[in-house]
């Protein structure tokens, strides 16, 4: 029951951040907002609403390692393993906005991320304030200086003006959706954990963070196989930028986030930060600007280490 739980609570989460994401795209035009806007800002959150709503939810019922655990897993999942599978199946060229905006502001918050929970393994309100802080200041920054910015997840293919009512019945059944998903997805990993005598920060880390992955996932791979947009490192590195300012951000200035299993501090996080780090060498190395198969199997060889790391 518990592993149904978690499927059909991963499939909710899914299914209604795709109908949020139509909503909140269908109102923005309606409202007649830019595409550039809507792209950085509507759709980032739409479509990190699923590790949002989880995070939220595990904070506010006292499983902090579960919403700590979801956003470093997905973080190490979105590079070592939804990066790793799209450059095994096609070449991907890195745009430049790589290195002078992209990796730096990723690193930044990874590195702001672990200052503030290293020392004492508390996330509190004014330093949640400080990430969501940072993430409004990028945001600005990519407004006014990058016209072509590369940190933003691609609208969706049928981004139309919707009806009214049609965008509320999304909004609708998005949310509802959402919580639905959260709520099975969070019994479900608990559930699991207490029968296998496993830790929150264990399911947290691999079943959550990879199920939260999935719709990265099927998007980059979808791309690569219909050859219909070029796949960009900066919409994973986005993602992961949005994972540490908007979902802890917001849900450490809801409620404090409290570790309680160190391995979050003394092993997860550093395998965060190794692997982040890891991407700016193998972006100029060996050819400059691309990433091929041989940096797609490194990735996997280091993503397969972790998770043996953590189930053994």
């Amino acid at each position: 029951m518990n592993l149904l739980f978690i499927a059909i609570g991963l499939v909710l989460l899914i299914l209604g951040g795709n109908w949020l994401l139509k909503s909140a795209v269908g109102f923005s035009l309606r409202l007649q907002i830019p595409k550039i806007i809507i792209g950085m800002t509507v759709v980032s959150f739409a479509t990190s609403a699923p590790e949002l709503i989880v995070s939220i939810k595990s904070a506010l019922d006292g499983h902090a390692d579960l919403a700590l655990g979801n956003v470093i897993g997905s973080n190490i999942a979105n590079l070592g393993l939804v990066l790793a599978i799209t450059i095994l199946i096609s070449t991907i060229s890195v745009e430049k906005s790589f290195y002078k905006t992209d990796w730096p502001v990723m690193i930044i918050a990874s590195f702001l991320l672990y200052g503030f929970i290293a020392f004492d393994g508390v996330l509190v309100r004014y330093e949640g304030v400080i990430l969501f802080s940072m993430l409004i200041v990028f945001l600005i920054y990519l407004l006014r200086f990058q016209k072509k910015p590369a940190v933003v997840d691609e609208l969706p293919e049928d981004d139309v003006e919707l009806q009214l009512y049609k965008n509320v019945l999304f909004l609708t059944i998005g949310g509802v959706a959402l919580w639905g998903g959260s709520e099975l997805l969070i019994e479900g990993a608990i559930g699991m954990a207490t029968k296998f005598n496993v830790s929150e920060r264990v399911i947290g880390i691999t079943i959550v963070s990879i199920g939260t992955s999935i719709p990265e996932l099927a998007a980059s791979v979808i791309a690569i196989l219909k050859k219909e947009k070029a796949i960009s490192l900066g919409n994973l590195i986005g993602s992961n930028v949005f994972n540490i300012l908007a979902v802890l951000g917001l849900t450490s200035i809801i409620t404090p986030i409290t570790v309680k299993d160190q391995g979050l501090l003394t092993s997860d996080i550093y395998w965060m930060l190794g692997i982040s780090l890891l991407i700016f060498p193998l972006v100029f190395a060996p050819v400059r600007m691309k990433l091929s198969w041989k940096e797609g199997l490194i990735l996997i060889a280091l993503y397969g280490g972790f998770i043996y790391k953590m189930i053994a």
